[in-house]
Order: C-alpha cells, then structure tokens, then sequence
C-alpha cells in the first residue's frame, strides 16, 4: 500500500444534499490491524488530527470523477469525497482501492450497475464540490491551488466561475494586489499571477467585464507582470501608462466610444501577454476572450458608422494635397485600422461601411496617396487598398472604367498601381509581390460578373489589354530592347538596372512573367492576340540568358503554359520564330546536373509527347533531335522520335491510299470495262473482303501532298481494264494507245490498287445510271 501523503479535502454530504468541507489534510492508504482491513487515512496539516478513517470495502462502488475526486457512500445518504490537489496523488490512491477491490486501475468506477445497482442510484453529486478559500493573504497559495486544479474539469470550472461572478472576490483579490506590491511579497505576488490567469482561463464573459472595467484593467494588468517563471517582473502598466499614447486624428466626441477603444486597445495587450506566439491548440482556451474582443471592434466601427461627418472629413484630409505630411500619416493608420476592423462585421453591415467608402472617394484618396514619395504612406495605402480589392473587386472595376472614360493613360488607377509595382525600391519587392497579387485578383474572371445586357469580363479586359497591358510589360520589352548594349545587357555590374544579372530587376521581371502566365491560363482571345502582336513569347525566352535560374523557370513555365492549351495558332507561332531554340540551349547548357530547371524543360517535351501535339513532334525532332539523341536517363526524346516515325508512316499509308483511290474511281466511270469488273468483283467476295483504311483530312502542314492525276476524257482514249493474274489479284492492262497509257502515268502501272464505294461523286448523273448497271451494295476488293 501506498505510504505517500498527498493533500486532499475531506467533503460529507449534508441532509440538504449539499457538500461540506470536513477539513484539509493529508491522505494515505495503509493496513490497520484492528480493522483487519486497509484503510483511508487523512490527517489534519494543522495538528496531525485524524479527519477522516475509513475502511476500504470490496463490495462498496467507488467512482473516480475529473481526475481529482473519488466518491463513494459509507452507508444511507452518507456520501464522502475525496478532492485531491494533485491529480497524481488521486491517481494513486485509486490504485490502492481498486487494488482491494480486485479491479482494474483504468476502470472510473470500481463496481459495475447489476453489483449495486440501489447504491449506484444514490451515488452522491460532486458537480457543487467546490469551496473557495476566504481572500486573505495567508490564503493565496491554496486559492492558487484550487485555480490550478478546476481547470481540468469543466463542471467545477463553471462552478467557480458562478461563486467568482456573485462575490466581489475580485475586486478583494485586486487589493490583496496592492499590499503584496507595497510589502514586496514576491511569494503573494506569483500566486496572485496564477489566480488571475486562472481567472482568464474561466473563460467567461461576466467575469471579462469585472476585470476589464476602467476600475479593474491596470492592476490585472499588474498581477500578470509576476509571471514565477521569470526573474525580474515585466513593466507592462508602464508602457500602457508612459509609452502608448492615445492619438485622436479627427476629435471623437463620443466619450463612450473613446473608452471603447481603450478598452479594447487593453483587453487585446493582455491577450498577446498570455499567447505571445499565436498557436491554434492554445487560442481555444481563451476564445470568449477573443469574441470579447471581436464585439468591441464591431462596435467601435458601427459608432464610427453611424457618424457621417467625421469619415467625411477624414477623406477629404487625406485627397488634400495642402495637409501637412505627418497629420496625413496619421489619418492614413487610423483609416488601416478602421478597415482591419471593419473585417469583423458581418456581410451585411461590411457591404454598407465599404459601399459608403467607395461613396466618399477613397480610391481616390488612394491613387494620391500611392504616388507619393513617403514609403510608410504608400505601404499603408495598398493595405487600405487590399481590402477594398479582398471586399468587392468588382466595384474597384468599375471605378477604373469609368474613370477611363475622361482620364489620360498615366492618370489611371490601374496604371498607378502598375508604375508604383515596378517602382518599388525595395530590394526584395515586398510591395511589388503585394500589388501583383491586387492585380490578379482584379484580373481573374472567376469573381467578374455576367449580368444581361453587361459583360464585366469583356468590358473590363477590353480596357486593360488597350490602356494598361503595354505598362506592365514595358520592363520586358526594354531589357530585351535591340538598341541595348549587347555586353552590358549578359554582363555588366550587378547594379545596372538594365542587366539580366540584377537580382532586383530579375524579380521584378519573373513576377510580371507568372501574371502573364496567369493571363494565358484565364485571358485566352485577349492575351493570345497581345503576344502573337508583340511577339511576346520570343522577348521573354531571351530572358534566359540570365545567370539566375529562377527567371529561367519561370520563361519556360509560361511557354508551357501555351503550349497546355494546344492551341495551333500558338503552335504554329512557335514553330515559325523556332521559339524552342532558347529552351534548348537552356536544357544543353544546364548539362547533366538534376535540378528544377532540367526537371521543367523535361516535363515541357514530355506533354508534347505525351499528348501527341504532331506538329510540335515533328518541328522537335526535324530540328533538335541530334542535340537530344545520346539522353538516355529519360525516354522522352526516343519516345518523340518514336511518335514522329510513327506518324510518318501513317502518312505515307494514306498517301498509299489515296492513289489507289483515284485511281479505282477512274476504272469505275468506265462502262465498258463494268461487266468484266462486276464478275470479278463477285469472285472476290467469296474470298475475302479487305477494307480501305479511312481518309484522313486532318494533317498537318509538313505533311501535306499532292497528286497529280490526268483524266482521260469520255469521248477519248479507252480506259485501262482489270486483269486477273494467276495469283487471284487484279493488274491494270491497258486497252488504249500507247499515248494513253502515258498520259496517265502512275509510280508502277501495275500496282496494286483497290475498289471501294466513293459516295461523293460530283457527277450525279453518271452517278445514276451506274446504279442501274451495278449491284446495289458494291463489294471491296483485296488488292
């Protein structure tokens, strides 16, 4: 048995059925000889009194309940509980009874309902078993404790919350704060860092609106700055006190509003005091704490809702170019977070904050703002801006179309924000990374509307592909300009804006390239005539010969991009301005070395391949598959070679074909070679029916063939009759003049050729009157 004394509390149930405290003590399970029997030992921490003996049974059920109590009846409405500090300690004398009792220590109760089922019935409630201590300071350790040991179970949880929202125990502990901080009790002051924090962890708005009120905040505040874990105390009250300051850009005259966002700006310190690092497992425990938040925010921005003049008078601060230069970086903050709050409110509340925004000018306001040289201002205004973009693309669509209707090019917002992505200083282009995304989003037809009578899609990508498109590629086109230096272009300074060594004009270049990317993935009549216009895709390719891999990559992903949609007009293009050159020189330079770059260009021939784009094939390995021919790790280039080959076979069939064609349809129209072919017809079709291949149309134009075939004349020369050979097969044998027999000449004029049906006869009335003289189904002939 287990000889370790652990701190528990001793509770009986009263004749009203309500719990009472026995006492506080200390417990352990031990043989007594005078019982015969192992029993349950607490003595007093006080004076060493025996509080409660008693005899383990092995008939009685005991139950374990939250980890930290076990219950059990010592006879008719006697109920005993056992609340444990530690839930180690429970756990342990637990074994000590189930031990007794010959059960399994995993069990919650130790006797099942057909054992006892009366007593299980009359098993007593623990749900109220919780007495707080009286709010002394000699009392902190064990409140502490209780704090500490409620939190595993949701039950006492809410029990200790009710007992904490009916008393002014709060506010009792609070003093207590401000004796422990003038004694200097470092001891008082941890445990009151853990009843507070255990308090917060309650998770219960009543008890939020005590501590957070003007009366309570700071010395809450306070008590967290005792964290036992730390050496030194934080200064939290000093930097809420001393370094924050509350700035009013536009006077609020609400005082009710103006402690709300006190408040607020307070209760969300305390929150990140308590999580400083967000973690999803963590945030649960404190989500009341952040609806609490949240509803505040809400209300915050529905008061300054519900004041027309002071968002008014913001806007038109902010478009004043006279404002001085620090009051306008202020109205810009206060407006981010107005909009940061603005996300809490619902749809439709959110629908008329921003409906009202857009009223007011702010993307006016904006395309000021974003063109100015202070970089907090333009920082912040694309934030603004994104999530106006985030709320409703559409609506900023329509602003920049009509603003288009009476504005210069340079003046658009568009282009604003173009110029402002491509102007970015930053070596890293965080800006630019930012607006590219704005960008896209106003560019992807997934979230454009179709409504009768008005086409958002067409009308929209009119306008950008006329008055826009030409900005955001200006970079490319003039880093790959024919007036640049040739050797400064490959390999001049780092610092030369113009090199294709700059790391910061390279990134700037690889993004505009994943937008066009994107383009020819949503855009396909629009960005299709842009780059067969321009010649875009031949600009681009020229960008490999940069060093940094990166813009290589993203060359190449944007030529298998179009060719991904197997479009022959972009076949075509590609294959007249020999566009896989670039690519291939790329793929050799790269050499055996296996990296995202020999990976990409691999793929890029394997889905011409794969999906047998023939013109593609064929123009692939007329052109480089010597450069290709000794790669072995990758069947990719034999199996083009193998699809080519394949190809070309099938034409020459059906060249095959079509002369055996005409030249059948020639021996057919003449009568009197008809009846001779009509009985050799019969015996062919005793024997065995042979079928043409099918005519195929559909070929590609280094394919193509013509055939040169004279037709004799009606009233003319005889035409060649069908001679049976010894072996069953047909001959031609000409009937006609020599002269004939020349003019139509032919690979071999005794090749074998064969007979099949040729409805499409332009001829409708010999068409006619060989239907009288032929059987009404005409067999194939094996040639």
């Amino acid at each position: 048995m287990a000889s370790k004394w652990n701190r528990v509390k001793v509770y009986v149930l009263k004749e009203d059925q309500q719990w009472g405290q026995l006492g506080m003590g200390q417990i352990s399970s031990s043989y007594i000889e005078r019982l015969q029997s192992v029993c349950l030992l607490v003595r007093s921490e006080s004076d060493g009194s025996l509080i409660l003996q008693s005899k383990i049974h092995p008939n009685v059920p005991y139950q374990k309940q939250q980890g930290v109590l076990i219950v059990w009846s010592e006879d008719e409405n006697h109920g005993v509980a056992l609340s444990f500090q530690d839930p180690a300690g429970c756990r342990e004398i637990w074994e000590d009874i189930c031990q007794v009792q010959g059960k399994d220590p995993t069990v919650e109760i130790t006797q099942d309902l057909l054992d006892g089922p009366d007593q299980l019935d009359e098993m007593p409630s623990t749900s109220s078993l919780v007495e707080l201590p009286n709010c002394e300071l000699h009392t902190l350790e064990e409140i502490a404790d209780l704090f500490t040991s409620v939190l595993a179970s949701p039950i006492r949880k809410e029990r200790l919350a009710l007992i904490l929202e009916n008393e002014d125990y709060i506010k009792k502990l609070l003093q207590i704060f401000h004796i422990c901080e003038n004694l200097k009790n470092i001891e008082g002051l941890h445990n009151l860092h853990k009843i507070i924090k255990g308090i917060l962890f309650l998770n219960r708005t009543p008890l939020f609106e005590i501590m957070f009120s003007d009366e309570c905040i700071m010395d809450v505040v306070g008590c967290l700055e005792y964290d036992p874990a730390l050496t030194q105390p934080k200064r939290y009250r000093e930097f809420l006190t001393q370094n924050v300051k509350f700035k009013e850009v536009m006077p609020i005259k609400d005082s009710k509003l103006r402690q709300k966002i006190h408040q607020t700006y307070r209760v969300q310190y305390i929150h990140d005091i308590l999580f400083p690092i967000p973690s999803i497992f963590e945030e649960n425990l404190l989500s009341t704490l952040t609806n609490f938040i949240f509803f505040n925010k809400v209300e915050i921005v529905s008061m300054l809702l519900e004041d027309d003049v002071f968002l008014f008078e913001v806007l038109a601060q902010l478009r004043d170019k006279t404002t001085d230069e620090n009051k306008r970086r202020e109205l810009l903050f206060f407006f981010k977070e107005f909009c940061g709050f603005s996300q809490t409110l619902q749809p439709q509340s959110k629908d008329a904050l921003f409906t009202t925004l857009l009223q007011l000018g702010i993307l006016s306001a904006l395309k000021i703002l974003m063109s100015m040289d202070d970089f907090q201002v333009k920082i912040t205004a694309t934030d603004i801006f994104a999530y106006l973009v985030e709320y409703s693309p559409s609506m900023i669509r329509i602003f920049v179309m009509e603003e288009a209707q009476d504005g210069e090019d340079d003046e658009l917002f568009i282009n604003v924000v173009i110029e402002q992505m491509i102007s970015d200083t930053d070596p890293e282009l965080g800006g630019a990374i930012n607006l590219m995304g704005l960008l896209r989003s106003l560019l992807d037809v997934d979230n454009m509307l179709i409504v009768p009578n008005e086409c958002e899609r067409s009308e929209f990508l009119n306008f950008f592909y006329r008055r826009c498109m030409h900005n955001l590629i200006a970079p490319i086109l003039s880093t790959t300009s024919e007036d640049r230096d040739e050797e400064d272009y490959l390999f001049g300074p780092d610092e030369n804006k113009n090199c294709l060594n700059n790391y910061q004009t390279v990134q700037l270049l690889s993004l505009i390239i994943e937008l066009l990317t994107f383009c020819v993935q949503h855009h396909t009549y629009h960005i299709k005539n842009y780059i067969l216009s321009k010649d875009l895709l031949r600009r681009v390719l020229m960008l490999m010969n940069s060093k940094h891999t990166f813009l290589i990559l993203s060359a190449v992903r944007f030529m298998r991009r179009m060719i991904g949609l197997k479009d022959e007009l972009y076949n075509r293009y590609i294959i007249k301005g020999n566009l896989f050159d670039p690519v291939v020189n790329a793929f050799l330079i790269n050499g055996t070395r296996y990296n995202m770059l020999n990976s990409a260009i691999i793929e890029l021939f394997e889905y011409i391949r794969v999906e047998n784009i023939k013109s593609l094939v064929a123009h692939i390995v007329e052109k480089f598959y010597k450069a290709f021919e000794l790669i072995e790790y990758v069947q990719t280039f034999k199996g083009l070679k193998i699809k080519y080959e394949q190809e070309k076979d099938r034409q020459n069939q059906v060249r095959k074909n079509l002369h055996s064609i005409l030249y059948i349809k020639i021996f057919c129209r003449d009568a009197n070679g008809m009846e001779e072919v009509k009985a050799d017809m019969y015996f062919k079709e005793n024997t065995t029916d042979v079928l043409m291949p099918p005519m195929e149309n559909d070929f590609p134009d280094h394919y193509d063939t013509s055939i040169d075939t004279k037709i004799p004349k009606e009233n003319g020369e005889k035409v060649d009759l069908l001679k049976r050979t010894s072996s069953g097969e047909f001959r031609i044998s000409s009937s006609s003049s020599p002269d004939s027999e020349d003019e139509m000449s032919t690979p071999s004029s005794s090749s074998l050729v064969g007979l099949v049906d040729y409805p499409d006869d332009d001829n409708e009335e010999e068409d006619k009157e060989e239907d009288k003289t032929s059987p009404r189904k005409r067999p194939h002939l094996d040639l």
